[in-house]
């Protein structure tokens, strides 16, 4: 199995070359990825500045090389949607393949969001942005083709984060059903995306997929976090928000209105999760976001959790949806006190929660036993994937 970084040419020795028949001159390494590594390329006539994608041709296997051109193709069929990355060019050498893409100086939304904090507290900056995000996903749905991918880091910004690009179409598909488990990124990948919560599935629409992980999104535009380290019994807020649906509420500075949004769209039965039309027409109505500072949130929370225990797992679930959306995800900083997630995501601590879960809510425990044991598996499995799925950022 491949490393992450292993791109079977020594990156560097790119710098200086020319490709597209001496129109291009590679300036610099942006970024390495598992199976190639991203450029940024100079036209020699007009100076224009493109980010390249190069990717071997040789010591690749069948499957990855099917995917390379699917990736290609697919970006290809909607590049030209505002906005979307515009696919410029594609150009093989005897050993690349290179992929000239539009190029962004400014980075992407996971920057954007983290290192600049450049969307709390601005809820028309924040529906501008995630409208911009709807529409380019819903046109590629229009053409039949789901993203699988979805993240901020797979989102770049424009005119200081006031524009935003679709990018990366490696796990892309045109399959409105697939039996690809773990494909994706764990943060923002949907239960059924992952083999199932309750009982194992066979399949995944990907149009819902794609809704699960734009509602992750969303809360990582307007709260700067992350809901949940992963969406499966074994995390404990995921698991808590299962019996308490309103439960990000108490966690989060978040508005009644995003709220009841966050509901429809983490909506565990794919065919009832929101639709992206109507999605689209909750947040151009949402007047607001979230309800207060967060420095203000948390000082109210903390007062108010030593008044009333709300729930039974109120502590451990508290510390641990904070270490998971500020530490472990990068968003943020953790509260120093909150400082091992696993504490908090052992098998031991799922069993307890999933107790809890059953006398609330006995419909979502059938088969839970051999689900259990298989989300263990599952897990374990996705983590390795995810190392090896680490898609290029320019």
């Amino acid at each position: 199995m491949s490393s992450t970084k292993e791109t079977y040419f020594n990156p560097s020795e790119r710098i200086g070359s020319f490709i597209d028949n001496g129109r291009l001159e590679i300036t610099n390494i942006l970024g390495i990825g598992a199976y190639g590594v991203v450029y940024s390329a100079k036209h020699v006539l007009n100076q224009h500045v493109y980010a390249v994608k190069c990717m071997p041709k040789t010591n690749i296997d069948a499957r990855q090389h099917r995917l390379h051109e699917s990736e290609i193709r697919l970006h290809a069929q909607v590049s030209g949607h505002p906005n979307i990355i515009s696919l410029e060019k594609v150009v093989e050498t005897s050993d690349t393949l290179n992929v000239a893409l539009e190029y962004c100086h400014e980075g992407d939304l996971f920057s954007m969001i983290t290192e600049k904090g450049g969307y709390l507290g601005n809820d028309q900056l924040i529906k501008q942005v995630f409208i911009q995000i709807l529409d380019a996903v819903q046109f590629c749905h229009f053409n039949g083709i789901y993203h699988r991918d979805l993240k901020p880091e797979n989102i770049l910004v424009f005119d200081g984060g006031r524009t935003v690009k679709l990018a990366d179409f490696g796990l892309a598909t045109t399959d409105c059903w697939s039996r690809d488990f773990g494909c994706g990124s764990t943060f923002y990948m949907s239960p059924e995306c992952q083999g199932g919560l309750n009982k194992r599935v066979r399949g995944y629409a990907t149009a819902s997929n794609d809704v699960w992980s734009l509602g992750v999104i969303l809360i990582n535009l307007t709260c700067g976090r992350n809901p949940w380290k992963q969406a499966c019994l074994r995390d404990e807020t995921f698991s808590v928000f299962l019996r308490d649906r309103d439960f990000l509420k108490t966690i989060l500075p978040l508005s009644d209105e995003l709220n009841e949004i966050l509901k429809d769209i983490f909506t565990l039965d794919p065919e009832k999760r929101i639709s992206l039309d109507e999605l689209r027409e909750r947040i151009l109505s949402c007047r607001k976001f979230t309800v207060s500072e967060y420095d203000d949130f948390i000082e109210e929370e903390e007062i108010s959790s030593t008044s009333h225990d709300r729930l039974s797992t109120s502590s451990s679930a508290t510390a641990c949806s904070w270490y998971s959306m500020n530490s472990e995800l990068g968003f943020s900083a953790a509260p120093s006190e909150f400082d091992d997630y696993d504490r908090c995501s052992t098998s031991n601590n799922s069993a307890s929660s999933l107790s809890t879960l059953a006398n609330s809510q006995p419909d979502l425990i059938k088969c839970i036993d051999h689900d259990l044991e298989f989300n263990l598996k599952c897990d374990d499995h996705l983590m390795e994937n995810q190392k090896i799925q680490t898609i290029y950022t320019f």
